[in-house]
């Protein structure tokens, strides 16, 4: 749709995926009415994105199960870091957390790490965490895990992740991630790539 872009980070079927992406909206933009069929989550990462349902300003995690819909819009403009088809058809909670008032509580088997959980289920878990600064910490999940940098940067070998810069390791696989000077905060998914469907192609 005119005023709507996106960046594909990741993609696994043809015109009908399994995908993440970043998506902008220009000011003033909008997208038609659809239904979710492998459901969808965002988060919020710059101005504020707009459906029938209400305001969601940056820092706003939403998740949408298979079968709900929507008339997205955004009056002044907006970024948001978008996965599609990694819903559980079971799994049918529906919510909007503003990540920016969640409460962290002490890792205690992380020392350095607040987190708190935000979606817990059979075949994923989400998480916010903060990291200390310079602390290193193991990512990892049996089924697989991935990162989005939501502020200060973490590195990786002699890679540095700051804002927004995404990470995705498959099954099995781990990294130790040092958090920068300042720390970082971070949404983490986990165990999400044990088993990965490719969408029907019927849209």
């Amino acid at each position: 749709m005119a005023g709507v872009d996106r960046r594909m980070l990741d993609r696994i079927g043809d015109e009908v995926a399994r995908a993440t992406t970043i998506v902008r909206y220009a000011k003033g933009s909008a997208f038609p009415e659809h239904t979710h069929s492998g459901g969808e989550e965002f988060i919020v990462l710059e101005g504020t994105f707009q459906d029938e349902h209400g305001d969601y300003p940056a820092g706003t995690y939403v998740r949408n199960p298979v079968g709900t819909h929507h008339i997205p819009r955004s009056d002044e403009g907006c970024t948001i870091f978008v996965k599609l088809w990694q819903f559980d058809p079971e799994d049918q909670d529906q919510f909007a957390i503003d990540l920016n008032s969640v409460p962290l509580a002490a890792d205690l088997d992380r020392p350095g790490v607040s987190s708190s959980v935000l979606a817990a289920r059979d075949y994923e878990n989400v998480a916010l965490e903060q990291w200390a600064p310079r602390m290193t910490a193991t990512l990892f999940g049996e089924g697989g895990a991935e990162a989005l940098v939501l502020d200060g940067e973490v590195s990786l070998a002699d890679d540095v992740y700051a804002q927004y810069d995404w990470i995705r390791l498959p099954a099995g696989k781990s990294a130790e991630l040092t958090a920068g000077k300042k720390g970082a905060r971070l949404w983490i998914k986990r165990d999400h790539l044990r088993t990965i469907n490719v969408p029907s192609q019927v849209a």
